[in-house]
């Protein structure tokens, strides 16, 4: 058996969040490259529309990327996105949970 790696990052409200904040629940983590561009901005409306149905489930979302907590801020507000989306500026936790890589352009960079 892993184990998840153990994180600390804030949200689009400042608000900080570890692994443990969601002990005892499902917890979808999901990786994007940057805030407001068409394909990140498709995954996470889509998100957004079955939200509602994952909580159901027993489960939270959680989005990922580099981008800082104020652009976190305007992309879930322009999009009525309801989870949050955690900053993590050094990439840390998104190497640790292999979100990181060659992309399909071949360059470094968030894989999905």
């Amino acid at each position: 058996m892993t184990t998840a790696f153990q994180f600390s990052l804030q949200n689009q409200l400042g608000r900080t969040y570890t692994l443990q904040s969601f002990a005892g629940r499902w917890l979808v983590l999901y990786f994007y490259p940057k805030d407001d561009t068409p394909g990140c901005t498709a995954e996470a409306c889509s998100i957004r529309d079955s939200y509602q149905d994952l909580l159901n489930l027993g489960a939270d979302v959680v989005g990922i990327s580099k981008d800082t907590t104020k652009s976190h801020e305007k992309f879930a507000q322009k999009h009525g996105l309801q989870f949050s989306l955690l900053s993590d500026p050094t990439g840390s936790t998104i190497k640790a949970y292999g979100a990181w890589g060659k992309t399909m352009v071949g360059v470094k960079g968030i894989l999905r």
